[in-house]
């Protein structure tokens, strides 16, 4: 363990750097659309910068062994869709025509991390994994969840979760009447649960053919692959 940790000395400096940089952006500095000062603008690129670095120096064999991949990439998507798109949607003027545009820019954000991940040389079957588990959060109803618990609603009709979810209409085609409070919480716990079965299940269910330019890995290594 310890030299494992020793060789991935810079990189977990510079996660944490980038961790810190981006807290003191996030809760320290004003969230100020106008850049105020050259050196505010060049401080609040530190955690970019840091990060890139720290993607740049991570052990890639040591995130094969551990799947990384099957946790790091829809975390990062679940940042974005849990707790971004629910704060854009509160802050909004013109709701129906941002959440369109939402509704179609989140698939492509999910292909377009698993497609950096599969031009990474990510495997098939991962590349699959990841995708699908992405697609489940999408439609899970944890952003509708998520837009009632992060945001500080002063409205009466959101400052607690309401008892019927008549806006959750994918939640209703699937039940055929607009889900209750319950219902809808039974909902995300079953695409939550196929989730971490999409992203855990044995290998085998998910390498469905070798697409043209992959290498051929040998059966004793093929569960370690990325």
């Amino acid at each position: 363990m310890s030299q494992v940790l020793r060789r991935n000395a810079a990189f977990l400096v510079l996660v944490a750097l980038a961790a810190a940089s981006a807290a003191v952006v996030w809760f320290v500095l004003p969230h100020d659309r106008e850049v105020k000062s050259l050196a505010i603008f060049l401080f609040k690129l530190l955690p970019f910068v840091f990060a890139a670095e720290a993607i740049a120096r991570l052990d890639v064999e040591l995130a094969r062994r551990l799947h990384l991949v099957r946790i790091l990439i829809p975390v990062a998507f679940c940042v974005f869709f849990l707790y971004f798109v629910p704060k854009i949607f509160f802050y909004l003027d013109d709701f129906p025509t941002v959440y369109y545009h939402i509704l179609v820019l989140t698939p492509i954000v999910i292909m377009s991390l698993t497609l950096a991940y599969r031009l990474g040389g990510g495997t098939p079957g991962n590349a699959r994994r990841i995708a699908y588990a992405m697609l489940l959060i999408m439609v899970s109803g944890l952003e509708d969840l998520a837009f009632l618990t992060v945001n500080d609603h002063t409205d009466p009709q959101w400052a607690t979760i309401p008892d019927v979810w008549t806006w959750a209409s994918h939640m209703t085609v699937f039940l055929g009447h607009p889900p209750t409070k319950y219902e809808a919480y039974a909902f995300i716990a079953v695409h939550v649960v196929l989730v971490i079965l999409v992203l855990t299940a044995p290998d085998r269910w998910f390498r469905l053919g070798r697409a043209k330019g992959d290498a051929q890995a040998p059966a004793a290594t093929q569960s370690t692959s990325v």
